[in-house]
């Protein structure tokens, strides 16, 4: 079973099982993580090809992903799938709404 919290209850101060010691914990006491950078990808889609292939992709080539219009992106954290989101522009730039959190079985111990 997973240990996960939501988003919600993370930012409300919600308690966090320790991973030996089973008493209450709250987010100030992750404070110390808090500057660990972390890489973040959103990804559109994926494409399989030859080298062949990708040698001959030039400047204005199209590249066929394996999504649909509309359909949500994945969003890794650390090459973890965390979320699915929607792409959306912010003024001049691309941006993304996470529209599920996604709940692993892994405990992460």
């Amino acid at each position: 079973m997973s240990d996960a919290m939501s988003l919600e209850e993370f930012t409300d101060g919600g308690a966090l099982p320790g991973p030996e010691d089973h008493s209450e914990k709250t987010a100030t006491d992750l404070a110390t993580v808090f500057d660990v950078p972390v890489n973040i990808s959103a990804v559109l889609g994926k494409s399989h090809m030859s080298v062949a292939q990708l040698l001959k992709l030039n400047r204005g080539s199209v590249l066929e992903l394996d999504r649909k219009v509309g359909e949500a992106i994945d969003i890794f954290v650390n090459n973890r799938l965390v979320a699915r989101g929607e792409v959306v522009v912010v003024e001049d730039r691309l941006g993304v709404t996470m529209t599920e959190i996604i709940k692993t079985e892994d405990s992460g111990a």
